[in-house]
C-alpha cells in the first residue's frame, strides 16, 4: 500500500497518517508537524478521569452536571448538555447529545476533586505515561490539544492492546454506555442507536459514518472539527490515525472511508500483507511501543491489585 498515494487527492496543505498493530506502527507517512487535534482530546480527558476512577479520587456514579446527571453521563454525552452551554436540552440518560460542555465539567470534577489543574493530571496519568512528547494542552479539555502523529500512533496503539493503561480503563472509554440512545453524529446526521462508551464513539452500524463500510462494529475512536481522526477495531487488529492542516468538510466524508476500506483491505487480520508495505513511507516502526517502562510497571501494579 502506498499511503502517500492514497491521500493524495486529499485537499490539504499537508497530512500525516499512521496504520497501527498491537506491535506498533506498520506504515507512516509524517509531515513532521504538531496539529490540532481538536475532539480527539475528549479521548485523552476521558482516560485521565477514568484512571482518577481507579484510584477513588472520583466516582461515575458522583453527581455532577445537570440535575440527575453523574459523572458517567458526561463521558458518554448522556447528561443532556448543550453542546456548549450549561443548558439541559433533555433529561439524563435519555439522548446522546454531544457536548464540550460536558466533557469540560467532567475535567473540572476531577480538578475540584484534587486541588491542581487538570492538565497535570492529564501529563501523570496518560501523556506521560504513554511518552506523547509532543502532546500539550491548551485549553478546553473537549478540544485544545495538540499532537503529532507519532504521539497519536502510541496512543492508538495502547488502545488497541493496553500495556501501560490499565485495561478496566480503555474499556470503559470503548464500552457501550447508555445503549439504544439516539441522537447526532457531528457531520453525519441523525443516528437512532447514537452509540458512545465512556468516550470514545463506538461504530456499530451506523451509516453514513467517517470509518468503512468492512471496520467491524466494535470499531472505536474519534475524529475533531481539525480533520484529526483516530479509530481502532479490535476485530481487525488494527488502527488507523490521522492529522491535517485543514478543517474537516465534504471531503474527509469522502475519502476518510476510502483510506480506511484500504488500510482494511492491506494489514486487516488474515489479509497477509501486514509486514510488506510497498509504500516507500517512513515506518517508524518504534513509535507505538516506545513508551515509558517504570511508569508501567506502577499501572500494572495497580491493574493487579485492581483485580485481586
Amino acid at each position: 500500500m502506498d499511503l502517500g498515494r492514497e491521500i493524495a487527492d486529499w485537499p490539504v496543505g499537508t497530512a500525516s497518517v499512521a496504520v497501527v498493530d498491537a506491535d506498533g506502527v506498520i506504515d507512516l507517512i509524517d509531515d513532521g508537524n504538531v496539529h490540532r487535534a481538536a475532539s480527539i482530546t475528549k479521548v485523552l480527558t476521558a482516560l485521565t478521569v477514568l484512571d482518577a476512577t481507579e484510584e477513588g479520587v472520583v466516582s461515575l456514579d458522583d453527581p455532577v452536571g445537570p440535575p440527575g446527571s453523574t459523572l458517567r453521563h458526561l463521558l458518554a454525552h448522556a447528561s443532556g448538555y448543550a453542546f456548549e452551554e450549561d443548558r439541559a436540552l433533555a433529561p439524563p440518560g435519555t439522548r446522546r447529545i454531544y457536548s464540550n460542555r460536558g466533557i469540560d465539567v467532567a475535567a473540572g470534577h476531577l480538578e475540584r476533586r484534587t486541588g491542581r489543574s487538570f492538565e497535570n493530571d492529564l501529563h501523570d496519568r496518560v501523556l506521560d505515561l504513554l511518552s506523547m512528547t509532543s502532546t500539550a494542552l491548551d485549553g478546553s479539555p473537549a478540544h485544545g490539544a495538540h499532537v503529532g502523529i507519532r504521539d497519536l500512533a502510541i496512543l492508538a496503539r495502547e488502545l488497541l492492546q493496553p500495556t501501560l493503561l490499565l485495561p478496566r480503563v480503555v474499556d470503559q472509554v470503548s464500552t457501550l454506555a447508555f445503549p439504544g440512545l439516539a441522537g447526532v453524529l457531528p457531520g453525519f446526521g441523525r443516528q437512532q442507536n447514537n452509540d458512545w462508551g465512556l468516550g470514545c464513539e463506538i461504530r456499530d452500524h451506523k451509516t453514513p459514518h467517517w470509518t468503512a463500510a468492512g471496520n467491524s462494529p466494535r470499531t472505536f475512536g474519534h475524529f475533531g472539527q481539525s480533520a484529526s481522526f483516530m479509530w481502532v477495531d479490535p476485530e481487525a487488529h488494527l488502527a488507523c490515525v490521522s492529522l491535517c492542516d485543514t478543517d474537516f468538510g465534504p471531503w474527509a466524508v469522502e475519502v476518510w472511508p476510502r483510506l480506511s476500506q484500504k488500510v482494511l483491505e492491506t494489514y486487516g487480520h488474515g489479509s497477509g500483507s501486514a509486514a510488506g508495505s510497498d509504500s516507500g513511507s517512513d515506518s517508524g516502526s518504534d513509535s507505538g511501543s516506545s513508551s515509558g517502562s517504570s511508569s508501567g510497571s506502577s499501572q500494572r501494579d495497580r491493574a493487579d491489585s485492581a483485580s485481586s
